[in-house]
Formats: structure tokens, sequence, C-alpha cells
């Protein structure tokens, strides 16, 4: 007797239920959106995203269970299907398609802005194929792999929706965190009641260390850890703590590319450490950011080459179509037509300039990469999947093909990128896809109905990114300090390199070894090399998160009631990622209708700048005391009771 009939689902085969209703389709896009822009800003703000499956299962069993008073477990998987979608499809689009608004800012490349409708098209296909893919695939690595992969968020899902008891409790710590951090966002970046960040410098060293403010960057450091957190910030220790005093003290009065005509204390006393970072800093964390991928890919190489056999022979070995409604997928003839015509699409798209048989070799490296992120994200979970390694393989790849037929230029460089986001997007969605579909395994649900969610949800989310990246871009521009968009000015850097060849390679490499020595000593190099490249105040508040959760782990309490506390901590966190990024989202449009000044404190007060960050220093411990309130205190006062 195989897996698949030992394991029995909570909601048997025999029994149907209301799963794919107009309900949870509504809430399901709903969701789809909110996460979808609430991610893409997160993402292009600090270089990570951060699952919105939990908190779309959380939210949907609250909405479903306990306001509209239905007992449909299914239809709530359904829910968080569709709406976990949207940060899927931003996590794969931020990670390239900002390049094209940054060569579209530079006049003299004569790349023109990329059109919504096309930014449309591009999110789409990679959303779709990495769900079509998923089809053949669910039955080799869920069914057959089930007790083998183990698809860590997929099982927390189900864990929560099974704790229907606690649905109306769990939700509305999500909508809390969602309320406090949309309130702390809007004082601190709308009225501008106080600086979004404090910074120290002790004089004669060039050094600089402090930390944002942001309930945001707080709660990615208590979703990812105390671990996760505490490399990135040692990435950050080094740039801004060791890296940059070394080279104010080296260069001193020398001109060195790729600054302007300035020398290096010229830099450092006009705009400070952030001077230095911006000219120099940041490209030695893109060499360490691209080594770190590339290392991760080159480990992953075994398991991945071993993957794709066992999914291809998983699929050899299905057994056809079932009448059981828990083993109904999307038919294949469907799937096969669907693939076919997306792959059509990309061959006709303007943005995507390669023949037939290029967009063929696009869709099997989709393929490839769909298997490789559906198993990656089985043992090791949707952080740990190595998206960006694969983004950057295929890069390289492509733009080394596109500049050996004779495609340079503004049309290389763009198809390179065009190219780069279809996989991205596939290895993302594919991955999102498979936690949803193990949760699904686990509940019961009809795994056809989850598909077509899962389109729904692509859709939703493909029709609504577009809009938010041009938004986001007319309000504060990509590669600025408000949005630094890591990824995407790392992959414009590659294909750059690779077309002309005029990038400070000497930084690069200097980053890209410092990559091997951390991987040498055992440090994971991903959330190191971050750190590298991004502002330590910004890793500085990550850390803060996670040293609250590290705080949390090490409590002396009942396991049970520790874990409960925990998961309160991160149904909170994840509300104020999404209260934060939706009221970013709310600025941005204020900013571009010019209503922002309008509202801006500083205009009509000047307070002294210590003043000013002692404000700042208390408004993050009220911050901090909110975490505490919906966690440690509330688990108190139910105790308590």
């Amino acid at each position: 007797m195989d897996k698949k009939t030992e394991f029995k689902p909570y909601i048997p085969a025999s029994k149907v239920t209301p799963e794919l209703t107009v309900t949870s389709i509504i809430i399901g896009v709903l969701l789809a959106v909110i996460f979808g822009a609430a991610n893409a800003y997160l993402g292009l703000r600090v270089g990570m995203t951060v699952s919105a499956s939990i908190p779309a299962a959380v939210i949907a069993m609250g909405v479903i269970r306990v306001i509209m008073k239905k007992n449909s477990i299914l239809e709530s998987n359904v829910v968080q299907t569709i709406g976990s979608a949207g940060e899927s499809v931003a996590a794969g689009a931020i990670f390239t398609i900002p390049a094209l608004f940054l060569w579209a800012a530079d006049d003299s490349l004569g790349i023109e802005m990329p059109g919504i409708l096309e930014i449309t098209l591009i999110a789409m296909i990679g959303g779709l194929l990495g769900v079509f893919f998923m089809v053949p695939l669910r039955n080799a690595l869920i069914v057959r792999e089930h007790g083998v992969l183990p698809y860590p968020e997929g099982t927390a899902c189900a864990e929560v929706l099974l704790a229907g008891e606690e649905g109306g409790s769990n939700a509305s710590t999500v909508f809390a965190g969602m309320g406090f951090a949309a309130l702390f966002k809007f004082i601190i970046d709308g009225i501008k009641a106080v600086p979004g960040e404090v910074s120290f410098r002790v004089k004669g060293y060039a050094g600089e260390i402090g930390t944002q403010i942001y309930p945001a960057v707080m709660s990615v450091g208590y979703i990812c850890g105390f671990r996760i957190s505490s490399y990135m910030f040692a990435g950050g220790v080094l740039s801004w703590l060791v890296l940059i005093p070394l080279i104010v003290m080296f260069g001193g009065d020398a001109v060195i590319y790729p600054g302007t005509d300035q020398s290096i204390l010229q830099i450092f006393e006009a705009e400070g450490a952030s001077g230095i970072w911006s000219n120099y800093i940041r490209y030695i964390g893109a060499g360490a950011l691209a080594a770190g991928g590339i290392i991760s890919l080159i480990k992953s190489l075994p398991l991945i080459i071993r993957t794709f056999k066992d999914a291809l022979k998983g699929m050899g070995s299905g057994t056809g179509a079932s009448n059981l409604r828990t083993e109904q997928d999307v038919s294949m003839k469907i799937v096969l037509a669907s693939i076919a015509v997306l792959t059509l699409l990309i061959w006709l798209i303007p943005a995507v300039p390669v023949n037939l048989l290029g967009a063929i070799i696009i869709v099997v490296f989709g393929f490839f990469f769909a298997t490789v992120s559906s198993r990656m994200v089985g043992l090791v979970g949707s952080s740990n999947n190595p998206v960006s390694g694969m983004a950057i393989a295929t890069l390289l790849i492509s733009t080394l093909i596109l500049k050996a037929t004779g495609m340079t230029g503004a049309a290389g460089m763009t198809a390179a990128i065009s190219i780069g986001s279809i996989i991205c997007i596939i290895a993302a969605i594919s991955g999102d896809t498979s936690q949803d579909l193990k949760t699904g395994f686990l509940l019961g649900s009809t795994p056809k109905k989850q598909q077509i969610g899962e389109v729904i949800g692509v859709v939703a989310s493909a029709l609504a990114i577009g809009a938010t990246l041009y938004l986001l871009n007319n309000a504060w521009g990509f590669g600025s300090e408000e949005l630094a968009a890591p990824q995407a000015t790392l992959m414009k850097m590659i294909v750059e390199g690779v077309m002309s060849a005029e990038l400070p390679w000497g930084l690069v490499f200097v980053g890209a070894f410092i990559a091997v020595l951390v991987e040498v000593m055992g440090i994971p190099v991903l959330p190191f090399a971050i750190g590298v490249y991004l502002p330590v105040q910004l890793n500085a508040c990550i850390m803060v998160g996670g040293i609250i959760r590290q705080i949390f782990e090490k409590m002396k309490k009942e396991e049970n009631k520790k874990k409960e506390i925990i998961n309160d901590g991160v149904l909170f966190c994840s509300g104020m990622i999404a209260g934060e990024g939706l009221v970013g989202i709310l600025l941005a449009i204020l900013a571009v209708a010019g209503v922002a000044d309008v509202i801006d404190l500083t205009k009509m007060f000047q307070l002294p700048e210590a003043v000013l960050s002692i404000g700042s220093i208390v408004l993050f411990g009220i911050i901090i005391l909110t975490l505490l309130k919906f966690t440690i205190w509330k688990k108190a006062k139910k105790d308590s009771n």
C-alpha cells in the first residue's frame, strides 16, 4: 500500500463541502491584491518578502468562520490559496522588472519605460506557467512524496486552519497589527512627526550606526528569527563600520572610479557615510549578492538534478485520472493547451524579442526551475528557496546568448531582463503553489479547485502589479533611499556588466570574495550579502525584531504556551507588514497627487535634531510595546482570567 492510500485527509474524499465559491473568490482576490502590493513595497524597500499564506489563512478563517458564521474549512483554504498568489507574483516581479525603470531614467540609453500592459503580461505569463507546471508535478511531489517533503509553510497553514476554534482571536491579532502599523507609518512618513531613522556617529571615525523605526522592518526580523537577522546585521556592520571607514581612511584625497570627479574625502564631507555607500559599497554588496546566489545554486545542484529526475519519474508513473474528489486535477489537455498559448505569447510580446524556438527554450527552462523550486520549498521552506540564484543564472545565460547572437545595447538588455522576469516569477509562484497544494492535501481540498484558485490569484495580482510599480516609482523612484530595490539593481548591474563590461569589477570581486569567505566559515551567505548591500540602519531595525523573537524563544514557559506566544507574534507582525505596506501605497498616491506636502509637519515646525531623535526612539519603544501587548502580555492576561 503506498503513501497516497495510507494518508487520510481531514475532510474525506467522499464528503463534499463549499470550496471555490463567490465568497472565497472575492475575499481571495482582495487579499491577493493587498498582499501583493504590500510585499512589492516591502521587497523594494528591504530586499525581502514574507510569506502571505499564514496571514491570508487566518483572515480567511476569521471572515468566513467568525463573521459569516460558516463552518467551511475548505472555503477558507481556497481564500488562502488565491490570496497568497499575490505575494509570490510580487516577489518575482520586483526582483527584475524595476531594472527597466532604472534604465528608462537614464536618457543616454534610449530605453522607454515599460508599459503597464507589458508588465501585466510578463507577470501573468510567468505566474500562469508556474501554476500549470505544478499540475502534473502535484502527484509526483505532493502526494507520492508525502512524509518525505514536509513543505513547512503549507503544513503550518493547515495547522492554522485546523485550529478553527481560535480563528476569531487569531484574525483579530492580524487586523490589530495592520491598524497599529498603519498609524505608526502615517505618523513617521505621512505627517512626518518624527524621522524614520536615527543615526549615531563618532567624531574622527567615518563609520555610522543607527536604526530605522518602521514596524514592518522590525517585523521582518521577528518573522525571520534571530539567526537570519544577525547575519544581515553582521553584513551591515562590515559595510558601515569596517569598509566605509577603511575607504575614507585610505582613499583620502584620491579620486577613485566609479565615484565622480570628487575625492573620497569630498564625497564623505558632502554626503557622509551614505555617499561612500552609494558610490562604492553598493557594488561590493552587489558582488556579494551575485556570488551568494551562484553559491546557493551550485550547492543545490545535486538536489536539483535528483529532484528533476524524481519528478519526471513520478509523472511517468502516474495512474491517470481518478474519480476521487481529492485526486482531481485540472485536465492535462487544458494544461498543455494553456502552456502552448503562453509559449506563443512569449514569442509575440515585443518586450521579449525571441523567436518561437527561443520561447520554447524559455518554457523548458521554466519547467526545470519550477520543479527545482517546488522541491526546494518542500525541503527547506519558501524563505530558503534560491530564486535569486536561479534568476542570476538565467540572466547570465540569456545575456551571453543575446550578446553572442548580436543583440546588444538597449534591446539586448531589456530582452534579458524580460526573460529573467518570466523565469523568476515561474520559480516564485511554483514554490507558493506547492505550499498551497500541500495545505489542501492535508485538509482534503479538491486540487482542481485550488489550481483554478491559483490562476485567479495570479491574474488578479498581475493586473495590480504594474500599477503598483508605476505608483511607487513615480512617488520615490527605484534605487532611492526609500526604495533601494536591491535585487533589481543587482540584476541591472549583471546585465550591464556582461553587455558593456563597464562595471567597477574590482569592487564587485571584493564583494564576491567576501561572500566566498563567509561561505567557507559556514555562515549562510545570502542574508549576510543582503546585509552588506543594505543600509546598516535598516539591518539594525531587523535585528531588533530578531532579538525580540529570540527572547520569546528562550522564555522559561511551557512549550505550548511559548509556541502560542511566538505564533501570535508572527500573526501580529504579518499584519504590521501588510498595514505599513498599504499605507506606503496610500502615501505614494498622496505624493503623486501633490498632497504629501500639505500634511508634512516639518514644513510647519523646525525642531532641533536632538529632540526629533528622542521622539523617534520613543515611538520605536511604543512600537515594540504593541508587539509585547499582543503576544506575551495577551497570553498573561488570558492565563489570569
